[in-house]
């Protein structure tokens, strides 16, 4: 399995999750959406740091776009990259954020219907 498909099946596996899985419909909510984008820019702002830097290196022949090889220091935007940060870590960085909020959440409304409370 290609980086580019373990993303995109992680994307498409989460939206099921959140959508019909777990019903939290996370991605329907305009707050959601709000607070993604300000994870998104410190996302790119940290890849930016780490690989513009050359810290961090991916060979751009498992990056969708990229013609770039490992150890060279990509451009900023092109090749497949935005701000330095491949689109796979994008869609990864996408899948992370909603499944840990979806899973807030549904533990969160399973426990306030039992009656328990996660405050001790």
């Amino acid at each position: 399995m290609t980086y580019t498909t373990a993303a995109l099946l992680a994307v498409a596996l989460t939206v099921v999750l959140d959508l019909l899985v777990l019903r939290t419909r996370l991605l329907t909510r305009k707050a959601f959406w709000t607070a993604y984008a300000i994870v998104v820019f410190f996302q790119l702002v940290t890849n930016g740091v780490l690989t513009g830097r050359g810290i961090v290196f991916y060979d751009g022949d498992v990056i969708t776009g990229s013609t770039s090889r490992a150890g060279e220091t990509p451009a900023p935007l092109g090749d497949g990259r935005i701000v330095f940060a491949p689109l796979e870590d994008l869609l990864f960085g996408f899948a992370l954020v909603v499944q840990t909020l979806a899973w807030w959440v549904w533990w969160g409304r399973r426990l306030s219907r039992s009656g328990r409370s996660s405050h001790p």
